[in-house]
């Protein structure tokens, strides 16, 4: 399977310069083959990847007003073709329902306001060395190597983020490691108050509190862009209170991603299948939950428990995003009313007291098919792992030997 291995870049003054000259061009180029794929579609005419690429890069060179071109690496050129011809297939293939997920739109031209900037190396135009990684026409750019390669990278990506540090990415076909098989399954329910409820097969169930990781950093975020908003554009002042504030974004999002990572490893490595709610993240993200919904990284959290299950041999079942996991109890199966967001426990008719979550939580391991509802007696066999013990708020994780009663 690919993977990318990201790490510090340190170029030095003359080397940023350099990766600027080639982020400019790159954008250049990309734009104008997005130019030159309009003209032709409004024109009724075909334009191959061919076509594009020799009038965008080739003659393109040769002219006054594009000479600057040849300073640059060819390949970072030409990889800035293949990305417009990749972003309009996408949109085609979008367009015809060949592409999964929602619906994506036109290609849109890159601005230099922009303060994330990036190109892409191939295995022609550059060379892994000892302290760093060489660049055509860059030279050898230093790098932090916290960890090796695992393989020949086939493809590097030179990244420079809004705060002004550079990263190298490298993409490396990482061997499949299969982990033992684990004896138990588990059923995970995303949330705000807590991110996630965990409801395991042998009655261990825990809750992953949320860390929050924006809320926690907002004041500061809010006087940082206070104090931006204030400075006159283009001063050095300004510049620096940008990146002050790119650099507060940078930590919220490491330290969030590596939370997920953490959480993502501990649920592969103890569980065969995990069993999580398909959630409309984008729907959600446009309600009055929306900053609290960022803030949780639910998307980030399945995208990484997938790619580890990939790699490790486990499986990871979404169900419908439209199972009716939380007024569902877990007992009896009855269908109750909505709950709202305030209701955290409450008493079924059939006796059971319940807790919100820890009952989502089953309810998405038995819709996943890996639990069932009734044993061959018709009895439940799943009563310790949704109901709701006394002190319940100051319950984490429970022991499969000592499992909390039904009230």
């Amino acid at each position: 399977m690919l993977k990318r291995y990201r790490y510090r870049a340190y170029p030095t003054g003359d080397q940023q310069q350099m990766l600027a000259r080639s982020f400019g061009c790159s954008r250049v180029v990309f734009n104008d083959a997005i130019a030159a794929r309009q003209t032709a579609r409004a024109a009724g005419v075909k334009i191959s990847d061919t076509d594009v690429q020799k009038q965008v890069v080739t003659e393109a060179k040769r002219t006054l007003e594009r000479a600057w071109l040849g300073e640059v690496s060819s390949v970072v050129l030409v990889q800035a073709c293949q990305d417009a011809r990749r972003a309009y297939r996408n949109f085609f293939d979008s367009l015809a329902g060949k592409r999964k997920g929602r619906r994506i739109g036109a290609p849109r031209f890159r601005s230099r306001r922009d303060n994330r900037q990036s190109i892409r190396f191939t295995r022609n135009g550059f060379t892994v060395t000892r302290r760093g990684v060489r660049l055509a026409k860059i030279g050898d750019v230093k790098l932090e190597w916290s960890r090796e390669l695992p393989s020949e990278p086939s493809s590097v990506s030179v990244i420079r983020e809004a705060d002004g540090r550079y990263y190298v990415s490298f993409v490396v076909d990482v061997a499949e490691t299969p982990l033992p098989e684990a004896p138990t399954v588990v059923g995970v329910d995303l949330g705000l108050a807590d991110l996630a409820a965990i409801a395991r097969s042998d009655g261990v169930r825990e809750k992953i509190a949320a860390p929050r990781h924006l809320r926690k950093v907002e004041r500061r975020l809010a006087r940082a862009q206070k104090a931006l908003s204030r400075k006159q554009k283009g001063s050095s002042n300004r510049a620096k209170d940008r990146l002050r504030v790119a650099r507060l974004h940078r930590r919220v999002r490491e330290t969030r991603l590596d939370h997920h990572h953490k959480l993502a490893k501990r649920l592969i490595h103890e569980n065969q299948v995990v069993a999580v709610e398909d959630l409309a993240v984008s729907g959600l993200a446009r309600t009055w939950l929306a900053k609290s919904v960022h803030d949780a990284g639910w998307s980030i959290l399945l995208r990484v428990l997938e790619e580890k299950a990939a790699q490790h041999g486990r499986q990871v079942i979404r169900i419908d995003r439209w199972t009716p996991s939380t007024r569902t109890c877990s007992h009896c199966g009855r269908i109750g009313e909505a709950k709202p967001l305030h209701i955290r426990q409450w008493t079924c008719d059939c006796g059971a007291h319940l807790d919100r979550d820890y009952n989502a939580a089953v309810n998405i391991l038995d819709a996943a098919g890996l639990a069932e509802s009734l044993n061959a007696r018709g009895g439940d066999v799943r009563l310790a792992l949704a109901s709701a013990g006394p002190a319940e708020t100051g319950t984490h994780r429970t022991d499969p030997d000592h499992p909390v009663e039904a009230a």
